[in-house]
């Protein structure tokens, strides 16, 4: 802990409000709520922790704080503060997904669709559907049974769906409004628990057909059948309530929750979620804030009631909300409370040992290799590799690991402009240079360590960029490669030497893994540089043929090959002349 630390904690106030952690790069890693932020944010400098909160506050160097009216402001404004600051380590509930409905358009010639947006437009809107698929199946089956709407042709002019017998709009007698009136009525009847009717309708045909010889039609009605089977009926009644309900539980050990939620719709469970997240709060008030962000940030539907465990603030959440929020004490709903955290603790023991296996190959290697390098753990890895054939088509590639893992959306690709011929040494000092140049200019991340494919000498040529020019001093090691170009050794220092470190280790198998990642980053940029330059090289270099004459042979032969084996018809019928397809042909069979 530095003395900044101790003397902002000697003076924190005992009042809600929120707090905001950050790292060496004063960047907000974590952003937590507290009723006292007094007691909370000591406590993280206090006493023991588990291995995931330590590694936390390890990365700590300062820390700020907001001081609200009311625990409630503070639940509020640590939503507005992960959204707008994205911090690492607050990892739970980052999209911004939203649930489908099923519409029905309030048009003269009605349309069912799927949509994610309600609006106020007169139309029959049906669920939310948690499980997308559900709802396209659902669709599927409304579409073969009612024959609203699928095309735009006139009255005469018949759509495929017309001859399926899915759409009567395009007929030359359409359903009048009220046929259309009836059709609704149905569909609505159906999405509302109507479909036993439905399918005992379709059990009588399905006998009439098979009686009279028509098995094909008997089969087409058996499948309607067994459709309405597995859309509909999998779904059991679970409560004698028509409200939109949805159900929490949660469950944590070891620094980890998962919060499991059952949809309840209609009085049926339609569908469940789960989320498994560390956290770094109490857990009581962890939940709450999942809750919170769960509706007002994620665009999950809202039900008319929530239903959560003993123990949580119902008041609280009914006021950030506003909806019904109840702690069930009896009967069928605390039933279902109970399942949703029986599921929960289930879940969370099942993936503790997928998610110790991750943790191992990835955050707890790159603090090995931070031990073994005797460096400060490197949470941000940059490595580089350059790639040529002798030195044509020279380029050089980045990719970045955070906590050991590839963030390919700050992988970087570079062509390399300023160095003549085969020299590995110069393209990387030119690459490096580029690099963290636009790092300062811009004030990006600088990385923990820097990783180059090579040994001492491309060492030596990015060390002198980075020192000598750029004045940084990051710690920088080289990857080198035996006879089978696979990662051998891993040298660092000055002078170099290598870093001991056992093949069978998981940080060993870490820098295998981002040496062969940027190595296939590299090779796979520089084959389609010199692909490219190769195709536009070849043709250019025939009189008669200029971008457009070089598009066209290239969109109907795909590839010079095929020209080069062209027959000279096959060329001239393209509208080149004879004269240009005979120089084509010449020049390529050189």
């Amino acid at each position: 802990m530095n003395e900044l630390i101790k003397e902002k904690l000697a003076i924190l106030p005992a009042q809600p409000g929120c707090y905001l952690m950050k790292d060496k790069h004063r960047t907000i890693i974590y952003v937590g709520k507290s009723k006292s932020l007094r007691n909370r944010v000591r406590s993280y400098f206090t006493g023991a922790h588990d291995q995931k909160t330590q590694r936390l506050v390890q990365e700590i160097v300062d820390f700020e704080y907001i001081i609200t009216a009311s625990e409630m402001e503070a639940l509020i404004l640590e939503m507005n503060l992960i959204k707008k600051y994205d911090p690492k380590y607050n990892v739970m509930l980052k999209d911004d997904k939203t649930y489908p409905y099923l519409k029905i358009t309030n048009e003269r010639h009605p349309r069912l669709l799927i949509t994610r947006n309600v609006k106020r437009d007169k139309g029959k809107y049906f669920g939310p559907y948690p499980n997308v698929i559900a709802a396209r199946e659902t669709k599927k089956l409304l579409d073969r049974l009612y024959p609203l709407r699928k095309c735009n042709n006139p009255p005469g002019r018949y759509c495929l769906y017309y001859h399926m017998g899915q759409c009567l709009a395009c007929s030359n007698q359409p359903p009048t409004e009220e046929d259309y009136k009836k059709i609704v009525q149905s569909i609505t009847s159906f999405l509302h628990g109507g479909y036993k009717a439905i399918k005992q309708d379709l059990i009588d045909k399905m006998q009439e057909a098979s009686e009279q010889l028509y098995f094909e039609r008997a089969k087409e009605i058996r499948d309607q059948i067994q459709h309405i089977e597995v859309v509909m009926e999998q779904q059991k009644i679970i409560l004698n309530e028509s409200v939109d309900i949805d159900v929490f539980g949660y469950s944590y050990d070891k620094g980890w929750m998962c919060v499991q939620v059952f949809f309840v719709r209609q009085g049926k469970l339609i569908e469940r979620e789960v989320s498994l997240f560390p956290f770094f709060d109490e857990p009581s008030e962890t939940f709450l804030s999942f809750i919170g962000r769960f509706y007002l940030q994620q665009n999950h539907p809202m039900p008319r009631q929530i239903f959560v465990p003993i123990g949580t603030e119902v008041h609280l959440l009914s006021e950030l909300l506003q909806i019904e929020v109840h702690t069930p004490y009896r009967g069928r709903k605390k039933e279902l409370v109970e399942m949703a955290m029986k599921n929960a603790k289930a879940s969370l023991v099942d993936k503790f040992t997928l998610i110790e296996r991750d943790e191992a190959r990835t955050i707890v290697a790159v603090e090995k290799l931070g031990k073994a390098m005797n460096i400060e753990t490197p949470h941000r890895i940059e490595a580089f590799d350059n790639s040529n054939i002798q030195g044509s088509d020279p380029v050089s590639a980045m990719v970045v690991y955070i906590d050991g893992k590839p963030n390919k959306k700050e992988y970087r690709k570079y062509k390399i402009t300023e160095v003549a011929g085969p020299d590995d040494y110069d393209t990387m000092r030119e690459v490096i240079r580029r690099r963290y140049s636009r790092v300062l200019k811009e004030k990006l991340p600088l990385p923990d360590l820097i990783i180059v494919d090579g040994g001492k000498g491309q060492m030596s040529a990015a060390q002198d960029i980075l020192e000598n020019e750029l004045g940084l001093d990051i710690p920088l090691c080289g990857l080198v490669k035996d006879d089978k170009h696979k990662t051998s050794e891993l040298l660092y220092g000055d002078p170099a030497e290598i870093v001991p470190l056992s093949r069978k280790s998981q940080e060993f198998y870490l820098v295998q893994r981002i040496q062969d990642e940027v190595h296939r980053f590299a090779i796979t940029f520089h084959r389609q540089l010199r692909g490219k330059n190769m195709l536009h090289s070849e043709l250019n270099e025939i009189p008669g043929v200029g971008e457009k004459r070089r598009k066209l042979l290239l969109t109907h032969f795909k590839s010079i090959d095929n020209i080069r084996n062209a027959k000279l018809e096959e060329i001239t019928v393209l509208g080149i002349p004879k004269n240009v397809a005979e120089a084509i042909i010449n020049h390529l069979n050189k």
